[in-house]
């Protein structure tokens, strides 16, 4: 069999490294290829866009089956055109590939759906979008439409640099005709990962979990790039989580692309965030990960070439695929200046030695040959690949091949695979609020702040305790809250409603009172009880009932926010919810 994979980068290299351990296959070529591939494939000069001339190619030297890496050659047709002339190749066609291509059309077709998303509006007007962020304020996230090389999303932590972004992308056209129209959502906290499957348009076979490292330093800050690395598994996703997201998510998907007339064949990827037991979708990818193929391909055991073939066919339920149960790891190793301006042409030292380090291989992504030499030639240069018994093992044996590498300028982040050391021990979060009521029979009101509190992911604490019936527990409950991790104390009662004096005059938490309905006066008694602290003991009061449970609920969380960002931002989303809620509303009544 004769295979051709167009592109050029990490993924790419990793492609024709799985491709080569088929039996099935006597002769791979690569357009354009890089410096790596060449040496397991043959390179062909010719660009990944090129759609006319890789067909003329692929038809003169009768290939088999072509696999396509990057979204820019499915966006622009080459699937279709492939098709037409009779030659396989497994990737999404144009239509289907829209779901990458189009911010816009990807929101759009969550919410239609009901595929879980943030919140979003979309734009074509820079003075709307603005005015729009002037109104919901920040953290924000901005979204070139188009494609933009995984760099077309900035995330604003202030109203100014969300008005920068939609800028940039708009008047100033940094990513061209991509930035016609933009998205601006929620920013969603939380901690990420790629849920990546096969697809034949019916069957979803999925490849294990991953984890790609999206900024370009540790710790996650600094400017989004193609990814500086990825491990698979990722802890974070359980079976509970997969099995979510397989039901919710990518099964939902796959057949409302068919319903829209959109049929999907090829690779599926879902970015997902992932915060505690919530899920939604951050974007939609149509093609393998880059650089989350690196870890992924070294898993699989089975022969590419007939999941590929099963793809193609339609039968794909047929396959069963083998994984190596040994996690791995990949350090992308970039040039200096990436994201932003570098320079290539930097000559690579090390090569030889980091390859001969056990369990490793290191796949190419911006590299050329000059004068019999490996040199850089884009911003992501080289990822760094290992598996190992443990994770701990596969991280150290990518570092220590990473070490052997060296050239002017280069860069690699040093805490890839750091979040899935950290998780094992993570232990359960303490409460943060206390929600306390007069008698069990105020539940079924309080339970308006627990929803909300839950809603926002805040732990809490819930009891019962009279003012005049236990006041002595209310007391000790109230002096211990600090002690116990507390921050916001929640209580609820009815008729004289003294609890919450009570507790504030035990502690030096806020509290905030809700008075409840339990008597004639409809809670006009338990609000003017409430309201009407002396001086030096203070208490919130809200409305009365539900709506005040569920406000005391909101205004803790605004508490809690002002140093927890998570919480932050958790609350710019339900803002945004209430903003659709409401034109929802407006465009039901008008028509």
């Amino acid at each position: 069999m004769k295979v051709l994979v167009v592109g050029s980068g990490g993924r790419e290299h990793a492609l024709v490294w799985k491709i080569s351990q088929s039996a099935r296959v006597k002769k791979i070529y690569c357009a354009p290829g890089n410096a790596g591939i060449k040496r397991m494939a043959e390179c062909v000069d010719l660009a990944a866009t090129d759609i006319e001339a890789l067909l003329q190619f692929a038809l003169h030297e009768k290939i088999d089956l072509t696999i396509v890496g990057p979204e820019s050659s499915l966006a622009a047709g080459i699937v279709d055109r492939f098709e037409e002339e009779g030659l396989r190749i497994f990737g999404p066609r144009k239509n289907a590939a829209f779901l990458e291509g189009s911010k816009v059309f990807a929101k759009e077709f969550m919410e239609k759906y009901a595929i879980p998303t943030a919140s979003f509006k979309v734009f074509d007007n820079l003075k709307k979008a603005e005015k729009y962020i002037d109104q919901i304020g920040a953290p924000l996230v901005v979204k070139a439409d188009g494609l933009a090389a995984g760099k077309g999303v900035i995330v604003a932590s202030t109203v100014k640099e969300a008005k920068d972004a939609v800028e940039l992308i708009m008047q100033d056209k940094a990513f061209g005709e991509a930035g016609n129209k933009v998205v601006i959502e929620a920013c969603l906290q939380g901690e990420e990962a790629s849920f990546i499957a096969f697809t034949d348009g019916k069957t979803v076979l999925p490849l294990p979990t991953s984890q790609d490292h999206k900024a370009i330093y540790d710790g996650d800050k600094g400017p989004n790039t193609g990814g500086m690395g990825a491990y698979s598994p990722a802890p974070v996703v359980t079976e509970a989580i997969a099995d979510y997201v397989m039901n919710k998510v990518m099964l939902p998907t796959i057949q409302g692309m068919a319903a829209e007339g959109r049929p999907f064949k090829g690779m599926l990827y879902a970015g997902l965030m992932i915060a505690e037991d919530k899920v939604k979708v951050l974007e939609f990818n149509c093609r393998f990960g880059d650089p989350e193929a690196q870890p992924l391909l070294m898993r699989l055991k089975s022969d590419v070439i007939d999941i590929f073939e099963a793809v193609i066919d339609g039968t794909l339920d047929t396959i069963e695929m083998k994984i190596d149960p040994r996690p791995t790891v990949c350090v992308v190793m970039s040039s200096g200046g990436y994201p932003g301006a570098y320079d290539t042409g930097k000559v690579i030292k090390g090569l030889s030695k980091a390859t001969k380090e056990p369990d490793v291989q290191v796949f190419h992504a911006g590299t050329a040959t000059k004068n019999e030499r490996t040199v850089t030639a884009g911003g992501r240069v080289l990822g760094v690949t290992a598996v190992g018994k443990t994770l701990e093992k596969a991280i150290e044996q990518a570092y220590k091949a990473v070490d052997c590498i060296q050239w002017t300028g280069c860069y690699s982040r040093r805490d890839i695979g750091a979040k899935a050391l950290r998780r094992p021990g993570k232990q359960k979060s303490k409460a943060l609020v206390g929600i306390i009521m007069g008698s069990d029979s105020d539940l079924p009101v309080m339970q308006a702040a627990a929803d909300f509190l839950k809603k926002m992911l805040i732990p809490y604490e819930m009891t019962v305790a009279s003012a005049h019936r236990t006041p002595e527990r209310a007391a000790r409950w109230a002096s211990t809250a600090q002690e116990r991790g507390l921050k916001i104390i929640i209580a609820g009662a009815g008729m004289a409603a003294h609890l919450a004096g009570v507790l504030a005059a035990h502690t030096e938490l806020p509290v905030i009172g809700v008075p409840l309905d339990a008597s004639p006066l409809r809670g006009l008694d338990a609000l003017l009880a409430t309201v009407q602290m002396p001086p030096g003991i203070p208490v919130a009061t809200m409305a009365i009932g539900k709506p005040g449970a569920k406000n005391g609920a909101v205004f803790a969380a605004r508490i809690l926010a002002l140093e927890d960002k998570e919480v932050a931002s958790r609350l710019q989303e339900y803002k945004l919810e209430m903003v659709r809620d409401v034109e929802e509303k407006a465009r039901n009544i008008e028509g």
